[in-house]
């Protein structure tokens, strides 16, 4: 669960680094890119951690899908509720087959 719980912060910051910065189209590139640079540090203060205690309970593959199904989930809420953008049928369902993939990668074969 600490690992799930460390994806989850490291996905936030992760997010924020990338795509907060939409809603300030007025600021100068670089000073976005080094805000972005000085959010992710922190991304990583999680992430690194995160990966490392869920190694070993998961596979490298496993954590990979675990993270990518957090960072789905995260930046679903963060286009809706801080970008305002429409959450659209065909995005929903292209979420939807990734999640299927999650089936085969942790499925015991």
């Amino acid at each position: 669960m600490r690992t799930i719980i460390l994806l989850l912060i490291s996905n936030i910051f992760m997010t924020f680094a990338w795509y907060g910065h939409l809603r300030f189209k007025e600021v100068s590139l670089w000073k976005v890119i080094l805000i972005s640079w000085l959010i992710a540090f922190f991304e990583y203060c999680f992430q690194v951690p995160a990966n490392r205690i869920g190694h070993g309970q998961f596979t490298a593959f496993q954590l990979k899908t675990i993270q990518e199904v957090i960072t789905l989930v995260v930046f679903i809420g963060f286009s809706v509720l801080y970008l305002r953008e429409d959450l659209k049928w065909n995005y929903l369902v292209g979420f939807l087959l990734i999640l299927a993939a999650v089936f085969f990668v942790f499925k015991k074969w």
